[in-house]
């Protein structure tokens, strides 16, 4: 994305907050207001979609069809429920990256969003690293690392249930320091309003049917292997030779139990994009949403 495309979203935020034009804020305790937030959400949806097909480096890679008529309906008929918001993909292909965008725009203003890892869900492999006297000699000696059968999902779902349903909740932690522990109930995390879980366990069993929003990142499959080797080496000091024996791995991995939720997402996001454009889009749907006359 190159600076005249940012430059063009960011003119599309300054028109709305400058707008002389505001509507007056319906009451959304309101069928009738929430009905109207639905058809108001549906219009600049378009308008952005619109925008992006033109752009150098589309975020958005495929849409589903109903998706936003299915989304503000969701929004119509039940407020109350949280806004459950799922982001998978194979393994650096950018999930956390556009999480930690979406914290930036939070931070900037305040949104009532939570964010959580499903990577805090693995089993507590702790005796197993133990026995076989590291990690790499573990997968080595064939576990199955990312196989939904290596996660607390039973677990996962309870706690995914239950924020959505406005209850705070405390995850398991699980340390990423070699020794497969993992510590339960060890993360408070709020329920706000909107609540986004990342991670490649995130669509994992019937997990999925709890989003609102499912969200599948597909990055390019060098783009992919430079950011996977440059943290395997600097941020979890593998040496070169294991890290691109983990490399080899994770992609049937990524292939046997991350692909086939593709075809589940609602959105499919480009990870090659700028996410500062990514930040922008997040913005504008926050002043839209926000910019109402009272």
């Amino acid at each position: 994305m190159n600076e005249d495309n940012n430059n063009g979203f960011s003119h599309l935020i300054e028109k709305e907050i400058n707008s002389q034009d505001k509507i007056l804020k319906p009451d959304f305790s309101q069928k009738t207001g929430r009905e109207f937030l639905a058809f108001y959400l549906q219009s600049k949806f378009k308008q952005v979609m619109a925008y992006d097909n033109k752009a150098s480096q589309p975020i958005f890679r495929e849409i589903k069809y109903d998706f936003i008529q299915k989304f503000t309906k969701r929004l119509v008929q039940n407020p109350a429920k949280r806004i459950m918001v799922g982001i998978t993909g194979e393994s650096a292909s950018g999930k956390s990256t556009i999480c930690n965008e979406i914290k930036k725009v939070i931070e900037k203003f305040q949104m009532p969003v939570t964010i959580m890892s499903t990577d805090n869900y693995f089993n507590d492999i702790s005796a197993l690293i133990s026995k076989f006297g590291s990690f790499d000699n573990l997968r080595d000696n064939g576990y199955d690392v990312d196989s939904p059968n290596s996660f607390q999902l039973d677990i996962l779902k309870e706690d995914l249930e239950n924020i959505s349903k406005g209850e705070d909740i405390y995850t398991p932690e699980y340390l990423l320091n070699g020794t497969g522990v993992s510590i339960p109930h060890a993360k408070f995390v709020p329920s706000k309003k909107i609540v986004v879980a990342e991670g490649m366990a995130t669509m994992y069993g019937d997990n999925k049917d709890i989003y609102d929003v499912k969200v599948y990142v597909e990055t390019d499959f060098e783009i992919r292997k430079d950011r996977f080797m440059k943290r395997a080496c600097t941020e979890r000091n593998q040496d070169i030779e294991n890290a691109k024996k983990h490399w080899e791995y994770i992609l049937v991995a990524g292939e046997k139990y991350v692909q086939p939720y593709r075809k589940d997402a609602d959105i499919i996001i480009n990870g090659d994009s700028d996410l500062t454009y990514f930040a922008q889009i997040l913005e504008y749907f926050y002043t839209i949403t926000n910019n109402f006359e009272d």
